[in-house]
């Protein structure tokens, strides 16, 4: 197992930031993990587990060991008529397994096309998109505890599900290495076409390549490259409110955007932010995406603060004009 010393992680975060790591190891199985546990001069120092790097903000250098997820692998646990159960390496690149399942005719995460990250990082942040959240087709996450090297297999129930959230972006959160994720997934036609810019698919002719190629080109059109421009895509979460709030701002806005959601009523965080002039702000290397105001973005500043600066103003701004305090969805180190 090669362990690296002051290792920059400018190639490893879609931010592209220059900062780096006390200790850096690459993770290709489960016994590299326990390997790395039963070293004493690493169990009392802080650890980071590092996927596509496609979430998270470095502001400063990090301070103790990174566990860079590279565990591949897609096999098949069973089948049945209907679904087929599929085990996935945490390690392997998300929208290159929601490829896989697209060639293979298998039904349920092609709206969760081209966003970027690993599937280990998928249930953490129960990823969505287009209608379609994660959580539905999660059987079970596999995984190690770093405390104690136990293993533990979580059923989609004890994952604790929320928007964007579960248990393992909480209570344990680098505390648990996920391994795998066990996937349950459609082997007949089931599309889910609620999203507004997918409803003008034609039904008859509608296929999962030309669906996914749908959701692609509906994604290039609205976010940035990370490959091109240093971003995490979606930098905040879209608030959730009471009905008041929504009567509130329907008063002074004509063209003000809401629906439904778990009881309350959810607005999409990029309308706020946009109604708050920070849409295409671009000053000192950083700014906001001139085509989706949620899209924090990096033009070539090589340290994190200043976009964490820009975030909180962002944020105090919000709160200013709508009483409402939005929450970041980028994990901020």
């Amino acid at each position: 197992m090669n362990i690296k010393k002051n290792y920059s992680l400018s190639n490893y975060n879609s931010f592209c930031v220059d900062h780096s790591t006390d200790y850096f190891i690459e993770i290709e199985n489960k016994n590299q993990i326990v390997s790395f546990l039963k070293d004493k001069k690493y169990f009392k120092i802080d650890k980071l587990i590092l996927g596509g790097g496609s979430n998270i903000l470095f502001t400063k250098d990090f301070s103790g060991v990174v566990l860079f997820n590279k565990i591949k692998g897609i096999n098949k646990i069973k089948e049945d008529k209907n679904h087929i159960y599929l085990r996935v390496g945490s390690g392997e690149n998300w929208d290159k397994f929601v490829s896989f399942c697209v060639n293979n005719n298998y039904y349920g995460i092609e709206n969760l096309s081209l966003i970027p990250g690993s599937v280990g990082a998928a249930p953490i942040q129960n990823i969505g998109a287009y209608g379609v959240e994660v959580k539905s087709f999660i059987e079970n996450v596999n995984g190690i505890f770093l405390d104690d090297s136990n293993e533990k297999q979580f059923d989609k129930n004890s994952c604790l599900f929320e928007y964007r959230n579960s248990i393992f972006k909480r209570s344990l959160k680098n505390k648990f290495f996920i391994t795998s994720v066990d996937f349950k997934l459609n082997k007949k036609e089931n599309y889910n076409l609620s999203y507004k810019d997918l409803k003008e698919i034609d039904i008859d002719i509608i296929t999962l390549k030309n669906l996914r190629e749908k959701i692609i080109e509906i994604r290039n059109s609205k976010l940035p490259n990370p490959s091109e421009i240093g971003n995490a895509g979606s930098f905040f979460k879209n608030p959730l409110v009471k009905i008041d709030t929504i009567e509130k701002i329907k008063m002074n806005y004509d063209d003000f955007i809401y629906f439904k959601d778990n009881g309350g009523y959810k607005i999409p965080a990029a309308w706020l932010i946009e109604k708050c002039g920070w849409k295409g702000y671009k000053s000192n290397n950083i700014g906001v995406y001139e085509k989706h105001a949620l899209v924090l973005v990096n033009y070539g500043e090589s340290k994190g603060k200043k976009i964490k600066r820009l975030s909180e103003k962002i944020i105090e701004d919000v709160n200013n004009k709508f009483e409402i305090k939005l929450e970041s969805e980028v994990n901020i180190i």
